[in-house]
């Protein structure tokens, strides 16, 4: 095999896997640490592999499931190489890794929407002592609980959005934004009409306002929006910019994703995990309780990200081998 190809295809096996190891590295990690299945180093724990990752006793029925997490891996790292495998002279196909940045971001915008308007009310109808007429005493005082909150509200709705985004293609960052300046015209407006402000109503903001922020940056990649300082790079020709772009995304995108997900999501005491699995409020008088799934903002940026840059990746080398083939010709 020459040379080249050799190293395209390692490149573009190293993209595709990273991109779906870390997708599998955070689908198990929930499935760990929320459902306590053994997960990779659990089921390895029980032949024998002395890893202090994980060292309770499962059920067979546990260890069955934990059984398919770790095929979960090995498919994750065996598919790209048979997808290489296939290629036959064809070009690289980066429509599987747009489409699953794609669903990840469209179900993370529409779940914060949802989550944001419903917690915001429920804030606004507790702090003003309206809770316990509509839904009882009982309710309201369940209510007031993040765990409670998270479980019976938030959950459900980050369900639904996730639905919704399989139904409707397309990221929709325009209602996000059109719902971040409508909550500051609110608080503009309350504040210095009606002297009227509540912790609430900052919260809100912030909680979209960093969902735009991070969700959007996998779309912003692929449309070439980043904010970049052409110095240098402006003046390449066109095969030393898909190089830089290929190995910039190595070298600094991916490690970057992976150094997110690991740091966050490394065991059951990481902060990520730490605030999730906690349901983590900051309560400022009556606030919102969705401190904690901000820090899954971060766990949807660097997954998003990691399938973006694969897909920049194979869009970049299905570049550089059609400039050769032209010129070849």
């Amino acid at each position: 095999m020459d040379k080249n190809i050799f190293t395209r295809h390692m490149l573009h096996y190293t993209a595709v896997a990273s991109a779906t190891a870390g997708g599998v590295f955070v689908l198990n990690n929930f499935l760990t640490y929320i459902f306590e299945l053994p997960g990779l180093y659990g089921f390895l724990n029980q032949f024998g592999a002395d890893l202090d990752f994980s060292t309770k006793d499962y059920s067979v029925f546990a260890l069955i499931l934990g059984f398919f997490q770790s095929l979960m891996y090995v498919g994750a790292l065996a598919w790209p190489a048979y997808v290489i495998f296939k290629l036959d002279g064809k070009p690289r196909n980066s429509k599987g890794m747009k489409l699953a940045a794609e669903l990840v971001i469209s179900a993370a915008f529409w779940s914060v929407m949802l989550v944001g308007i419903a917690d915001a009310a429920i804030s606004f109808v507790r702090i003003e002592n309206l809770l316990p007429a509509i839904v009882g005493d009982d309710l309201a005082l369940s209510l007031g609980k993040p765990s409670y909150r998270g479980i019976y509200v938030h959950i459900p709705l980050i369900v639904l959005g996730t639905i919704i985004a399989l139904f409707r293609r397309g990221i929709d960052f325009i209602w996000l934004a059109s719902l971040i300046v409508f909550g500051e015209l609110l608080i503009v407006i309350t504040r210095f009409i009606f002297s009227y402000e509540q912790a609430f109503m900052g919260d809100l903001v912030r909680f979209w306002y960093a969902a735009l922020f991070l969700f959007a940056s996998a779309y912003t990649l692929v449309n070439d929006g980043h904010v970049r300082v052409d110095v240098i790079y402006a003046g390449f020709s066109d095969r030393l910019k898909s190089l830089v772009n290929v190995y910039g995304s190595l070298i600094l995108g991916l490690p970057l994703c992976w150094v997110i997900l690991t740091r966050g999501l490394w065991s059951e005491s990481s902060p990520f995990n730490l605030a999730l699995l906690n349901f983590e409020v900051t309560q400022q008088g009556f606030g919102m309780y969705v401190k904690y799934l901000m820090s899954g903002f971060l766990i949807v940026f660097a997954v998003s990200m990691l399938f973006q840059f694969a897909s920049f990746m194979l869009d970049e080398l299905n570049k550089m081998e059609q400039s050769e083939e032209t010129n070849s010709g």
